[in-house]
């Protein structure tokens, strides 16, 4: 069996990344319905049908930069086995599990909140990326769910305070919606939104001032 080029699979790795980086652009410049595979190509200075035969459509393309950019590398590793989750996940103090979460999730959402509001608008006005919408959600409301239920195990969850109702509030105040909407709308720091999210999970699901 021939052996692999080494020279010309990193040429086809940097002929992807240049695809995904125009992608990108065009995506939080014009979004997901303004942005066309015959766009993406000639950003990326290649021939339409290397876009198809690379990702096969749009919505694809859409997947593979949000899986990519929420997770900061290739590395298929799930986010609860990620080592600054576990970090804090085990912090011993309530307060700094929630100081770690809440950094952890401005990280992400500095990299990929935009995508997924593009995501967003797409599922909402085409029906396009509606499934991957809906999986996303899903998988958030995993990753709160078992940072809730730390604090739980911790006995740190504010009195008369139940799991499911901690895990709503800290869907909404960690979610990508709120973020846009404080961050990219009301031009709020990422220090401002990082501090005012930390302090609100400390009052609501420890009952505690920051």
């Amino acid at each position: 069996m021939a052996k692999e080029n080494p020279g010309r699979r990193l040429k086809a790795q940097q002929t992807r990344n240049r695809m995904l980086e125009a992608a990108m652009a065009l995506f939080v410049e014009h979004g997901y319905g303004g942005t066309t595979i015959e766009s993406i190509a000639g950003k990326a200075g290649v021939a339409v049908q290397t876009i198809y035969f690379s990702f096969g459509n749009k919505q694809r393309i859409l997947k593979e930069l949000i899986d990519v950019h929420i997770a900061g590398d290739e590395n298929p590793v799930p986010t609860l086995e990620r080592p600054q989750v576990i970090e804090a996940l085990e912090a011993e103090d309530p307060r700094q599990q929630l100081r770690l979460q809440v950094h952890l999730t401005r990280v992400v959402l500095e990299r990929v909140g935009p995508l997924l509001e593009v995501l967003r608008n797409a599922a909402a006005t085409s029906g396009d990326g509606a499934e991957l919408w809906e999986a996303n959600k899903s998988q958030r409301l995993v990753v709160q769910r078992r940072f809730v239920e730390s604090l739980e195990s911790k006995g740190a969850l504010r009195e008369g305070l139940g799991v499911d109702r901690a895990v709503d509030i800290s869907y909404v105040l960690l979610g990508p919606e709120l973020f846009h909407l404080l961050v990219t709308e009301r031009g709020w720091s990422m220090d401002e939104w990082e501090q005012w999210v930390f302090d609100s999970h400390c009052q609501h699901l420890i009952g505690e001032k920051a």
